[in-house]
């Protein structure tokens, strides 16, 4: 046996897999203790076992293309391979090895990304899904309040537990019915759905504006009491005004003469 690099990369893989025959192993063994070319290539050819053992999880027939696209394109654009050992030719199994490496890590980066980008798809996906959900509950809310039966506003109303933030539309519907519808039973249930939202400034306003032209005693304790929670300082003039109307009910009187001192 020749002991030139030539001969002894061939013999490298052959060598760590334990195929050699004595006397070639020992033959390698001693060009290696004096070859430090050869040397490095014996530890970057165990590298190259390594990566080839490793398991690989095998991707979608999308990334696979995708993957094969990409290695085309490298293909295409590269000039020629980088030997280990210039000016000398390099063992064909262990170059074909290198490629197989390069192949797998480029493959495991594709799956990778392609994990990523499936799990945004998905959250974005699901975002849209939600956002149509809530405007196909929003329609029907608004429906419902706009319904001639009083249970069937009342169910509408309630859909206010659906809406964390409810925009703009939804606010007009429930003070509409606050202010303006003729069911005692409604009004009180959208008073209790604003009151979730009594530290918005239309709400305040909406509030004030109830309290001014409601007569129902229950209606108008519940507005208080919100008022009172917020200690919102606009409810003082037409509380003070309900004290000095005949027709104001005593109970709602006494109500305010104990709540009024804890917002002046």
């Amino acid at each position: 046996m020749s002991a030139d690099n030539k001969h002894i990369s061939k013999l490298i893989p052959d060598y760590l897999d334990n195929n050699l025959e004595p006397s070639d192993r020992k033959k390698v063994e001693e060009h290696l203790s004096e070859c430090g070319e050869c040397q490095i290539e014996l530890e970057e050819t165990k590298k190259l076992f390594v990566a080839f053992d490793t398991t690989i999880e095998v991707p979608s027939d999308r990334l696979t293309s995708k993957f094969d696209e990409m290695l085309q394109a490298e293909k295409e654009a590269s000039g020629k391979v980088v030997s280990f050992f210039p000016k000398k030719e390099k063992s064909q199994w262990a170059g074909n090895l290198l490629k197989v490496a390069a192949s797998i890590a480029l493959l495991v980066a594709s799956f990778q990304m392609g994990g990523v980008f499936q799990q945004k798809k998905s959250n974005e996906d699901m975002l849209v899904l939600r956002n149509e959900s809530l405007q196909m509950k929003q329609t029907a809310m608004l429906s419902l309040m706009e319904n001639q039966s009083a249970s069937k506003r009342i169910q509408g109303v309630s859909y206010i537990d659906e809406f964390e933030n409810p925009d703009e539309a939804i606010i007009d519907a429930l003070a509409n019915r606050l202010l303006f519808d003729d069911n005692d039973n409604v009004r009180l249930t959208a008073s209790e759905a604003l009151a979730k939202f009594a530290t918005s400034e239309t709400v305040k306003n909406v509030f004030i504006e109830a309290l001014g032209k409601e007569k129902n005693p229950s209606i108008q304790i519940a507005i208080i009491q919100i008022l009172v929670g917020i200690q919102e300082k606009k409810a003082i003039a037409p509380m003070k005004k309900l004290l000095e109307q005949e027709d104001t009910h005593p109970f709602i009187k006494e109500e305010i003469k104990a709540v009024l001192p804890k917002i002046i």
